[in-house]
């Protein structure tokens, strides 16, 4: 018994590293899209594990959205339309093989999408507590000491913004793009820049006043002013 968990134990962990590494690989563009895989022989080499292992690794990636395995032909990179981009793994590894402007447009207009009618709902929705919770993560953002205790805060209160709302929908689309978000806010922080970044965190609590006096137009506007300031500093960064 203790063999076979130990077995076990190592298979997962054999799949993991298959998943994770040919994800970054077809993510980075080493594959690209249209493009076959190397044959299974290749991979079990290349990745010193059992045919078992590579091929459940290939039924993860194909969950994922990121393969076709075809009869007689091999396996397929698809189109990144059809990658699934609410996957953990799927937005981590675009994360570690570097983000562009591009991806992080589509990032802001999925955020454009949201977290504007988030902002409207918690002004009809949100408890006294979730309102004093959000002055508290804007308050953290203004007292951060670095990049990320900035973009830790500027998470904490778009998630709790997310769930004062009172739409679990919402919530669950914030925690499921939390890498995405942390990565896009470091890169967004003005920490360094005094002026910036007390006015970056007054943003934040307009929009809880907003909220807090129940005006929902008003704390769409201040939402939407917040993203919008956010990705002219990213794309300032990157361009």
């Amino acid at each position: 018994m203790l063999n076979t968990s130990f077995s076990e134990r190592a298979n997962r962990s054999q799949h993991s590293f298959v998943v994770n590494e040919l994800g970054k690989e077809i993510v980075s563009g080493l594959y690209p899209s249209g493009s076959l895989l190397p044959g299974d022989a290749e991979l079990v080499e290349k990745f010193d594990v059992s045919r078992t292992v590579l091929r459940e690794a290939m039924k993860t990636l194909t969950a994922k959205g990121m393969i076709v395995p075809k009869a007689r032909i091999g396996t397929r990179i698809t189109e990144r339309a059809n990658w699934n981009l609410f996957d953990a793994d799927v937005l981590v590894w675009h994360i570690e093989t570097g983000v562009d402007v591009t991806f992080l447009k589509h990032l802001t207009d999925m955020r454009f999408a949201i977290e504007p009618f988030a902002a409207r709902l918690a002004s009809q929705r949100a408890s006294k507590d979730e309102i004093e919770g959000l002055y508290a993560h804007a308050e953290a953002m203004s007292k951060a000491d670095s990049d990320e205790s900035f973009a830790h805060a500027d998470l904490k209160f778009h998630l709790a913004l997310h769930a004062a709302s009172g739409n679990p929908f919402m919530l669950s689309v914030g925690n499921l793009i939390e890498a995405a978000l942390v990565t896009s806010f470091k890169m967004s922080s003005p920490y360094g820049e005094t002026g910036r970044h007390v006015a970056t965190a007054n943003k934040h609590r307009l929009i809880v006043e907003a909220i807090e006096r129940k005006d929902g137009e008003a704390a769409s506007a201040a939402m939407e002013q917040v993203i919008t300031d956010g990705f002219e500093r990213i794309s300032n960064k990157l361009l």
